[in-house]
């Protein structure tokens, strides 16, 4: 992944294109790619800010269902990772174990853990 520049380049880019400059000849002549020349004039225009834009994390599609997630867990709490995921596939919301274990992860939750052991009890 490509390092960010300094807010000062980007603005000395920005200035110059400001002054008369293509962001192309602004872009080879602070040594950066005309593509991010670009792109950061571009922001410049939009939206008033050089800043570079956030980096980095992303938003589970299990988030938009974080209050009825947390609800289902907080009703049976002894429940492992495999039966709330087929209680939550029951009340529509589709998510799968490894999903659901970062979300749980995330939220600082721990689920109970049987092994294989205690399962051939169970039934």
């Amino acid at each position: 992944m490509a390092k960010t520049c300094s807010s000062e380049l980007r603005e000395r880019i920005i200035e110059a294109v400001e002054m008369g400059a293509s962001p192309q000849e602004a872009a080879e002549l602070y040594e950066v790619s005309a593509s991010s020349a670009i792109k950061w004039v571009q922001r410049w225009r939009e939206t008033g800010s050089a800043a570079a834009k956030p980096r980095g994390g992303n938003v589970s599609p299990l988030d938009k269902f974080a209050t009825q997630m947390l609800a289902v867990i907080a009703e049976q709490p002894d429940r492992t990772l495999v039966e709330t995921v087929a209680v939550l596939r029951k009340r529509r919301m589709r998510t799968s174990r490894s999903s659901l274990w970062r979300f749980v992860d995330r939220h600082h939750i721990s689920l109970p853990h049987r092994g294989a052991s205690s399962l051939s009890r169970v039934g």
